[in-house]
Formats: C-alpha cells, structure tokens, sequence
C-alpha cells in the first residue's frame, strides 16, 4: 500500500490530473491575443528576453476580433445589433423621433404601469421629459433617501453609452449619480439618443472619457438587461436583484 492508502503502483485521481496536465504542456500552443516578439521595439519574431525567454507583446485589436462578438461597422449595423441583443437580454425599447415624443412616451408608461413616484438624476436629457409626468418626482442628488429610493415605481437616468456589441448600457457617477438609483426601483428607464450608439466596449470607454475630458467618472456601471437569476433549478427569475424592468427611450 502507498502512504495515500491506494495499492503500489495505482495513480490517485490527483495523480492522473497532474499527468494529464504533464502531458498537455508538451505541446506548445501559442496564446491567441499575444505573439512572442516586442513589436514596439521591432524585435524579430522570436526575441528573447534577459531570462531568455520569448517576449510577450500585445496584438492589435484586430486580432481579437474573430472571438467577440460584432459590434457593427455603420451607425445603422450598430443600431439594429444594438436592438437584437436588447431583445434577446428582454429589455424594452422604444424608438422615439425627438424628446416630445420621448416626454409622451414616459407619461404613457407612467400612467399604463401605475407609477406614484419615480426618482431621477438631474440631467439635460432627463429633466425636460418629468415636467408632465403624471406621478410624484423624487431627485436623488438634491434629496438622497435610500428608503424612499427603494420605494420608488422607477428610476429614471442618462447614460454615457449604448454598446451593440453586447446590448449594454454604460451608466456613470455623472449620469445617474451612484448605484442605487440603477438598482433600488423597480424599473429602469434610461434615456439616450442614437449618437450614443457604440460599436464595442471599449469605444464606451473611449467615448465617456473623451466626454469627460480625458477623465473617467468615479463610477462606471455596465448594465446588461434587467436583473436575473437562474440559481434555483436554472429556473431564470427576473427582478431578484435589482429592476424587473429596463426600458430605453431612444431619441433620434
């Protein structure tokens, strides 16, 4: 008997994954987003570094493109991405020609779904559509309430960026002012205009940091659909841990 308890000879179950991982590493296999030269440095392929080990340098983006998703080459590609993937994530969208229509469209889903109180961060694009809004207004960054937050029919906020290539919203500290106002109410309204359709993540990221002159906003929040489980029995639950519902209002 070995000292594990097994007869001499038998690999363990720890054993067997270790030769297995052994034998893996035998074969080399290149990392796809990386390549064995500095190209910054126009080392040749193959360079090796002081240790005498190949050098890793970062590929350009291009090269990762075959693995993630399409983000659309044209504003119209982006947009009808952009509207698939919401689709699928079961986020509401409505097409809006102009900010009248948009204020129309929030009384109409104010008064359809019964809202008392809905609760906003002040924003250009926000505050001119609540001026007819049948219901009571609570805005969070003149009067922060968790409580009362929390008790609000929907939470209403901008946006920095609408990313087609995974049905994202980005939301920031400037554009919704923390968290909570994404998260506590029961609905999430976002309003945004299609100049703000990206084709990628990292154009999101570019884009609110040239907004923000070459600073990025103390909170960034990538929102992708409303909020789900599928923990019990892979049953998916919306709304278990934040809004049931996210509805865009997109202008233009």
């Amino acid at each position: 008997m070995t000292a594990q308890g097994n007869p001499a000879g038998e690999m363990s179950a720890r054993d067997t994954i270790l030769a297995r991982i052994r034998e893996a590493l035998r074969v080399p296999a290149p990392m796809p987003h990386f390549q064995s030269q500095e190209i910054e440095k126009g080392h040749a392929a193959g360079a090796k570094s002081s240790t005498g080990l190949p050098t890793l340098a970062v590929l350009p983006l291009d090269v990762a493109k075959p693995w993630l998703p399409d983000g659309g080459e044209t504003p119209a590609e982006r947009l009808r991405i952009l509207a698939e993937n919401l689709e699928k994530l079961r986020a509401i969208v409505h097409r809006l020609p102009d900010m009248t229509a948009a204020a129309d469209c929030l009384f109409a889903l104010a008064r359809e779904r019964d809202w008392k109180v809905v609760a906003y961060h002040g924003h250009p694009l926000v505050e001119p559509l609540l001026s007819g809004v049948p219901c009571s207004t609570l805005r969070v960054d003149v009067d922060f309430d968790k409580n009362r937050l929390e008790a609000c029919d929907a939470g209403i906020t901008a946006c920095e960026s609408l990313v087609a290539q995974t049905g994202s919203i980005l939301v920031s500290s400037g554009t919704c002012g923390g968290r909570a106002l994404s998260i506590l109410p029961h609905a999430h309204v976002v309003i945004a205009t299609v100049d703000q359709v990206v084709s990628t993540l990292g154009d999101a990221l570019h884009q609110a940091q040239a907004r923000h002159a070459g600073r990025l906003p103390s909170m960034l929040s990538f929102i992708t659909g409303p909020s789900r489980t599928g923990d019990i029995e892979r049953i998916l639950v919306l709304g278990a841990h934040g809004p049931k519902e996210l509805i865009l209002l997109l202008v233009g």
